[in-house]
């Protein structure tokens, strides 16, 4: 497609819109300037740009049948088989609606992305068929991954399994359901501010936010770089733990991959945890939002870990509860760039995903009206903020980011894992796409206080379910020491060896 030429108001309004102050006989220079300067990006049309696909044979499916999914957790169903053997042969896999599978619709929630089928395969689906997974479908999420609930996803909102009436958790909310009520094995999900995490914990499964970089994000519809993480959701930490060693490891396209450490995730399972040093972070209990049965769960969990050989102490990071505050700085403003710059930034290299920068950033100024509030609100805020003060609080977030990761550093010195509830309360009911703005951003974003941080700080955090609560579950979050995922997995799984968490 070639970019329509400009006229003569075209260069006045963008001049205007920067406040410049420009002749008429400039301004038709730069005119001139810039059209000569499009010829050379007509040039870029013509040429070939590269794409990633894994060679299985896959068809394009269909939109999930109603009637075999009453969570609304699938958003599309197709088969992929992948190698003949491998890790993860016999292995069914549900892979989030923000990650793209070339051939089959994805949507990420949003009437923004209705109706684009990818053209590249994202490196964790490649590596998923590669170790002989199946690949059964694509996970419903939230819209634009923009909230921690599960009512904001297109085309329906996804219910909980233990109460329909609550939400799963989001915005990996499909995921979550799928392999809660045993549709599939494993699924992957997405989490810049405890994505992965909040429905796991809602649902109850395992699911594990790795450290960033250590699984890459090439292909995946991102929000903001340095937020960007990609992990396993499973029902049994063993399964977790598989899936993190084959879509692990750096594939070369993606830059928040540096130093990047992967360990043996598999013989981690059965090492035991006697000696391990736990530290039951304060500021993660008794929040103003927090359930006094989650804390008591949480609390009645590090005892039975203690039963095991652990030992335990009280430890403060009393900026833990600053994380929030930290991540809206980086989100507010980091997001717009979803919005302006074809849904993937700029300013970085690696692999670009250009059908859909060029899809998605014509579509979502034609149904602007249909995007979430959720989404409405970090454009009214972001673009508010950069008019007042262009790139200053996004600057002084990744600063205090720095300072926030060296205090957990600080702490996990002294202690192996940092032990809090993943959400503060256990499912809430689920919201209403019709409610006015103040209730609606409060549903969704009610329940990130103790995971927004750690995506932040980049630590590895994994939900372990702990108990359940008149027919809900529980969630334990484990913090470790950046690319220490084997010492997070470790103590899940002497843990879930405990018994079975629906009776505790």
């Amino acid at each position: 497609m070639s970019i329509k030429r400009p006229d003569r108001q075209d260069m006045a309004d963008i001049a205007e819109y920067y406040g410049m102050s420009i002749s008429d006989s400039e301004l038709a220079e730069y005119q001139q300037l810039l059209t000569d300067t499009l010829a050379s990006l007509d040039m870029i049309d013509e040429l070939e740009a590269p794409v990633l696909v894994s060679g299985y044979k896959r068809d394009k499916g269909s939109a999930a049948d109603p009637e075999d999914n009453p969570h609304n957790a699938w958003y599309w169903k197709t088969t992929i088989e992948g190698a003949t053997e491998g890790p993860l042969k016999r292995k069914s896999i549900a892979i989030k609606d923000n990650i793209c599978i070339a051939g089959v619709p994805m949507m990420n929630g949003s009437r923004a992305v209705e109706g684009y089928i990818p053209d590249n395969d994202a490196t964790v689906v490649t590596r998923i068929l590669d170790a002989g997974g199946t690949i059964l479908g694509k996970a419903t999420c939230e819209d634009l991954c923009l909230s921690g609930s599960s009512f904001t996803s297109m085309p329906h909102p996804v219910t909980n399994p233990h109460d329909p009436g609550r939400a799963a958790g989001g915005s990996s909310s499909g995921s979550a359901v799928l392999v809660s009520i045993g549709a599939v094995d494993m699924a992957l999900g997405g989490d810049q501010g405890g994505s992965i995490r909040m429905p796991a914990s809602w649902t109850g499964i395992y699911g594990l936010k790795p450290t960033h970089g250590l699984v890459p994000y090439t292909g995946a519809f991102p929000i903001e770089l340095t937020l960007d993480h990609c992990g396993p959701m499973a029902g049994t930490v063993e399964d977790v733990a598989l899936l993190l060693s084959v879509i692990a490891g750096e594939d070369g396209h993606d830059p928040r991959q540096v130093n990047v450490v992967k360990q043996d995730y598999m013989a981690a399972l059965d090492q035991g945890i006697a000696g391990l040093r736990l530290g039951v972070l304060k500021e993660g209990f008794a929040r103003p939002e927090s359930e006094a049965v989650v804390d008591a769960k949480v609390r009645e969990a590090v005892t039975k870990l203690e039963a095991l050989g652990a030992s335990a102490k009280e430890i403060s990071i009393p900026m833990h509860l600053d994380g929030p505050h930290i991540w809206n700085g980086f989100g507010f403003e980091g997001a717009t760039l979803m919005m302006k710059a074809g849904s993937q930034g700029t300013s970085w290299n690696g692999h670009y995903l250009s059908s859909l920068a060029e899809f998605y950033g014509r579509q979502w100024r034609e149904r602007v009206d249909e995007l979430s509030k959720t989404t409405k609100l970090v454009m009214l805020a972001g673009e508010y903020i950069l008019r007042q003060q262009p790139g200053v609080y996004y600057a002084r977030a990744q600063n205090l980011g720095n300072v926030l990761r060296a205090k957990y550093d600080e702490a996990l010195a002294d202690v192996d894992l940092i032990v809090m509830p993943t959400t503060a309360m256990r499912a809430q009911p689920l919201g209403s796409t019709d409610a006015a703005p103040l209730e609606y951003i409060g549903r969704a974003f009610e329940m990130l206080g103790n995971t927004c941080p750690t995506d932040v700080t980049h630590h590895p955090a994994m939900n372990v379910p702990c108990g359940m609560v008149d027919g809900l579950p529980v969630g334990m979050m484990l913090v470790g020491r950046r690319f220490d995922e084997a010492t997070v997995l470790k103590a899940a799984a002497a843990f879930e060896k405990i018994g079975d968490w629906k009776d505790m």
